[in-house]
């Protein structure tokens, strides 16, 4: 079968630099830099990413996580994820952001020019040491914490504005009717066949209110694996990291992006970590009454994205298709134990109020 994503979500791939090229930056022209702007130097090791390039670089007694732009993202649109991390460093300094290393004049990032027309952008990062979120089962108690900072993020944000914050980001939810090409890379019919049914409440739900949707910057991509956890610590968030999928959306899609990693793991309560997440946020960001209906069709959808971009991503990289479709397996079987759940219930239970969110 000759598979397609669509024209639509084609261009937003790209527009989303998914389509970039993976080609290498030349180590020593890295170190030069990393040397000359920011006067360190060390041992560095190669860490997977999306898109670009990401490093963990070992200098002396200090750890910094070091990133150079994908070969076909705006410079705007890099500029944008370091500008909201910085906004929030100086807005908002308590918050458990990942700090931005500067260079010796001052500078948040550096332009590589490569010789060759194209242009990326380096920048460095302080590295936080600890464990991922994903990385262990959090309880309601941890869960609400994880929620009430999101909260707070998306609080300090309000006022950020930048130039790139237009920007077509694939991942954000509001296109998700565009991902409709993607059902056919599935494989098995029950699960094309799930997620038509959620296409189909997201079009009867979401999309008519999409206009009136509470519109601001947001992290984007507030995922298990995008925050840095101490579980002997009663702040327990240590550090929000990875501000790539930053963007002018809807408000209430940042906690629907976090919904959807947490739905479903469990057969008897698929909601449940999503209750305790969801009272946590609403702690320091109320949620609009009128827009809480639209929160777990949202979620599914998030998740109904992340099972189908595993298949796009497996054709793209055969050698890591086997772990990419395990992955659609696990989501698939999380999509369905949560569309087991009557909505309006869940619902109900969303709008509990934040103290109790087993009730």
């Amino acid at each position: 079968m000759n598979k397609s994503p669509g024209v639509v979500l084609q261009r937003l791939l790209e527009e989303s630099s998914l389509l970039s090229s993976s080609d290498s930056i030349d180590g020593l022209l890295l170190k030069n830099m990393l040397q000359t702007h920011y006067g360190l130097s060390g041992h560095f090791e190669r860490l997977g990413s999306e898109k670009g390039h990401t490093f963990r670089l070992k200098a002396d007694a200090n750890e910094y996580l070091v990133k150079v732009s994908p070969s076909d993202e705006p410079e705007p649109v890099t500029a944008l994820q370091i500008a909201a991390i910085r906004y929030l460093d100086d807005a908002a300094h308590a918050l458990p952001i990942q700090r931005i290393k500067s260079t010796v004049d001052r500078r948040d990032s550096v332009p590589i020019d490569l010789g060759d027309g194209t242009c990326r952008t380096l920048s460095v990062f302080c590295f936080v040491e600890g464990l991922l979120w994903e990385q262990m089962d959090a309880n309601v108690e941890q869960l609400t914490k994880v929620g009430d900072i999101l909260g707070q993020v998306n609080i300090a944000l309000r006022s950020f504005m930048h130039p790139a914050v237009g920007r077509s980001l694939v991942y954000d939810i509001r296109h998700f009717l565009d991902w409709a090409g993607l059902v056919e890379y599935a494989p098995n019919p029950k699960h094309r066949m799930l997620a038509q049914r959620v296409f189909k409440l997201f079009e009867e739900v979401v999309l008519p209110r999409l206009p009136s949707l509470e519109m601001q910057v947001i992290h984007g991509d507030y995922a298990p694996n995008n925050v840095v956890v101490d579980p002997h610590s009663d702040v327990f968030v240590k550090a929000i990291l990875d501000f790539g999928d930053t963007v002018h959306s809807a408000v209430m899609f940042d906690p629907a992006n976090t919904v959807a990693h947490l739905i479903g793991r469990t057969q008897d309560h698929p909601w449940q970590d999503a209750f305790a997440f969801v009272a946590g946020y609403k702690q320091s960001r109320p949620i609009n009454e009128s827009e809480l209906p639209l929160l777990p069709v949202a979620a599914l959808a998030r998740l109904t994205m992340l099972a189908l971009i595993r298949y796009w991503k497996a054709e793209r990289a055969p050698d890591q298709s086997e772990e990419l479709l395990a992955s659609a397996e696990y989501y698939w079987a999380n999509l369905e134990r949560a569309m087991g759940a009557p909505l309006d219930e869940v619902t109900a239970r969303f709008r509990c109020r934040a103290a109790d969110p087993g009730t």
